[in-house]
């Protein structure tokens, strides 16, 4: 009696756990997953959930540091992750789904041109008025069709990043992913990303060299604007 008394709390527990991780999965859009659901080896740094990013503080949308992506696109960010795996190496995800209030939250930051807290580390070169002009900021962001992710290689035994050549969200010229500077080193690294994210059905963004959309993405027009959560 006493054995059952024990086993069923317990069986009751494990149910509701499993109808709450339902519930969270059908908050999301039809299509869309977790992508840590569907790579469970993947690191996640999702910046704009917290304060280490361009803007300074949480990004409007971002409830959860958590990465959403298309069905099509974490199943093919799977393919790059095994093809990492065998040399110790993986990926690391610094942002995927954006909603579009996150998008509005970065025009209203950019008009305040007196909040340059972030500048020395985000874009000393460059000033904040000429981000959107430049590209590196856009009223509308490929991110929020959901097929986008911003992303970059680590070391699968201590998460260590390998050497891009710059940070993570750096505007300037020395992001652009065929910028000829920086060691030999930090351009292979470089390359390697680029080469195995495009040989997986990605294509990269012109100015970013973490920036990659998935070519045949299912939502070419769509931009959503659910919360990350």
């Amino acid at each position: 009696m006493t054995k059952r008394r024990l086993i069923l709390p317990g069986l009751l527990l494990c149910a509701w756990m499993a109808i709450l991780a339902a519930a969270g999965a059908a908050d999301l859009p039809p299509g869309f997953v977790y992508v840590d659901q569907v790579i469970p080896t993947i690191r996640l740094e999702m910046r704009y959930a917290g304060s280490h990013n361009f803007v300074g503080r949480p990004i409007d949308g971002y409830l959860r540091p958590k990465a959403i992506l298309t069905r099509e696109a974490a199943a093919a960010l799977k393919q790059v992750q095994e093809e990492l795996k065998p040399f110790g190496l993986g990926l690391k995800i610094f942002d995927a789904y954006r909603p579009q209030r996150a998008v509005d939250d970065f025009y209203r930051w950019s008009l305040d041109v007196k909040d340059t807290k972030t500048k020395g580390e985000f874009y000393p070169h460059l000033s904040k008025e000429k981000l959107f002009a430049d590209g590196y900021i856009l009223k509308k962001s490929s991110h929020s069709r959901g097929s986008t992710v911003d992303l970059t290689i680590v070391s699968l035994a201590d998460g260590r990043e390998l050497d891009m050549g710059t940070v993570f969200d750096y505007f300037g010229k020395e992001s652009w992913p065929d910028y000829p500077g920086g060691s030999p080193g930090q351009r292979a690294q470089r390359l390697l990303l680029r080469v195995l994210m495009q040989k997986h059905g990605f294509a990269p963004y012109f100015a970013e060299w973490w920036h990659f959309t998935l070519k045949n993405e299912p939502h070419p027009q769509t931009y959503f604007n659910f919360p990350v959560q």
